[in-house]
């Protein structure tokens, strides 16, 4: 049967379990927006602009598996290139569709607008070439071959891809018929990683694996969580990896700081004899600025299409397979697992002035199974990551990437990939200024998170990087919040309950903050809530201030 090229990207989009489209309009990809509006299974979100519409689709992404933004030629995907090239960065598997003018005036090189008056047609692709794993620019020969492939790389790599769809090539006809995506591992390779990797587990009494995110983009949390369960063998996770395991698990002895960690990771990773990794990155956020270093006993290396064991690297084997492959494999399980403190612990809180370090206790205390939360880059992503989550959370951050302003959409496409949990969502004022016109689609779409916005005046991270920390460029312009979630909303909001649309607070001291929380736990149900936290411009976590005190002495900088 035939089909129309637009329709059928469409089609294949939904098969992915995409139901959620986000981007802008623009008139070289009205065709496709048709295409995905009259899909009944398809949802299309007009974002507040094409780089909140990329943030949308990573964060939708994180949690569904897969996420598509869709713009226009031009000024319209050059905008969305810094979100593809984060995802790109950081394995996350988002379709960036473009609508680019009709073939006829491409061939015959014709000055149109969103170009150059020296017309490239291809200029952007190439761009997005270094930010995506594969690229393809439709024709009437090959849409069918490149969407298919592109299709197929994404599952395979869990990288972004891009397609260029001109106007006319949208009603071309083509076969409707799916192909299948058969990703195999080589079984050779594959059967003797896993018989050595088995055997060196068998020979040790300790051993330790450190997950990370790229099991999180192959979908790996439920195999990674019966591997622990049914060879009891303990576990840690990278910064990136936070929520892929269940953090009450006794097997997981919390979050990877290295030298930085509590006195009872230090014990018990000073008794591992065996270390495995299932898929990290020791860059240096998600090593707390290389506060955690591999050393001798990381003999496995399990990565997305690859393995290595003993120097040893097994190509063309695939992260699903080699894990499957050893939950059915001879292995020993171990027979102690001592379940160990993690998160914060409680604390007073009192009238002064609240510090920096005072509100992840707080909001830890306030967590639920089925959240969703999001942090921000910047101060606030050390300490936040210490938080011990309940049960069936998703916890994403942006640590490789980390560009400022991601967090705010990408919580609101977080939120459109998975309705049934709390959206909690962390920032900072510099941060949330860049992309706060997204708070418009929360009320749109009825989106009622908790947003807790870390007021410092100013950049701190930078000031903690910068020779002086009261550098001018530091600084920012000081916005009155609430008016901000006037305008969004459309509405007047009051303080507390009576507001329609949300509440809004002030936190100056950690007794306030522990209040706001306490009433957000209500009024969450109905409205979203705002509670702006006020800290002095200086006031750096301790995890923070230890973890670069640490890389400028190692580094003698």
């Amino acid at each position: 049967m035939k089909i129309k090229v637009a329709d059928y990207l469409a089609k294949r989009i939904m098969e992915f379990g995409i139901d959620t489209v986000f981007g802008l309009p623009g008139d070289y990809n009205f065709n496709i927006l048709d295409a995905i509006i009259k899909n009944p299974g398809l949802t299309w979100i007009n974002s507040t602009n094409e780089l909140n519409a990329s943030y949308a689709a990573d964060g939708y992404a994180r949690i569904k598996g897969f996420g598509a933004v869709v713009t226009t030629f031009g000024v319209g995907e050059l905008s969305a290139i810094n979100g593809i090239a984060g995802a790109y960065s950081e394995n996350v598997p988002v379709l960036k569709i473009t609508g680019v003018p009709k073939t006829c005036f491409i061939k015959a090189n014709t000055p149109l607008h969103h170009n150059f008056s020296n017309p490239d047609y291809y200029a952007f692709e190439r761009a997005f070439s270094n930010v995506t794993e594969t690229t393809a620019f439709l024709t009437e020969e090959n849409a069918k071959d490149e969407i298919d492939r592109a299709f197929e790389t994404i599952v395979r790599t869990r990288k972004p891809v891009y397609l260029a769809l001109p106007v006319d090539i949208c009603s071309h006809l083509i076969e409707d018929k799916i192909p299948d995506i058969k990703i195999k591992s080589d079984e050779r390779a594959l059967k003797l990683a896993v018989e050595k990797i088995a055997e060196l587990i068998n020979k040790a009494k300790n051993p330790l694996i450190i997950t990370d995110y790229l099991m999180k983009r192959f979908r790996l949390q439920n195999e990674v969580n019966k591997f622990i369960n049914k060879f009891n063998i303990r576990i840690t996770s990278m910064i990136m990896g936070k929520g892929l395991i269940d953090e009450d698990d006794p097997h997981f002895i919390g979050i990877n700081y290295g030298i930085l960690a509590d006195t009872d990771f230090q014990k018990a990773y000073a008794e591992t004899d065996l270390v495995i990794g299932f898929g990290t990155l020791f860059a240096d956020l998600n090593t707390l600025a290389f506060s955690f270093i591999p050393d001798e006993r990381f003999r496995i290396n399990i990565q997305g299409n690859f393995t290595e064991i003993d120097d040893v690297r097994y190509e063309n084997i695939y992260a699903d397979d080699v894990i499957k492959a050893l939950l059915n494999a001879d292995i020993i399980p171990k027979t102690h697992v001592e379940n160990i403190q993690k998160g914060y612990e409680e604390i007073e809180t009192t009238d002064n002035p609240i510090k920096t370090d005072e509100i992840f206790p707080i909001v830890q205390k306030y967590l639920k199974e089925n959240d969703t939360i999001t942090v921000e880059t910047g101060i606030i992503s050390y300490p936040a990551s210490k938080m011990n989550l309940k049960k069936n959370s998703n916890y994403i951050s942006q640590t490789m990437w980390g560009s400022i302003g991601w967090a705010t959409p990408a919580s609101f496409g977080a939120f459109m990939a998975d309705k049934t949990k709390r959206l909690i969502l962390l920032t900072g004022e510099g941060s949330h200024q860049l992309t706060i016109q997204e708070i418009a689609n929360f009320f749109k779409f009825d989106v009622k998170p908790i947003i807790l916005l870390l007021n410092n005046k100013g950049y701190t991270i930078e000031r903690v990087l910068s020779n002086n920390p009261d550098d001018p460029f530091n600084d920012i312009t000081s916005w009155d919040y609430k008016k901000a979630l006037e305008l969004f909303s459309n509405r007047t909001g009051r303080y507390g309950a009576n507001s329609k649309d949300f509440a809004y607070f002030e936190a100056k001291t950690s007794n306030e903050l522990n209040k706001a929380l306490l009433e957000a736990q209500t009024l969450q149900k109905e409205k979203l809530v705002y509670i702006e936290i006020f800290t002095e411009k200086n006031d750096v976590p301790i995890l923070v201030k230890q973890s670069f005190d640490s890389f400028k002495m190692r580094c003698n900088v």
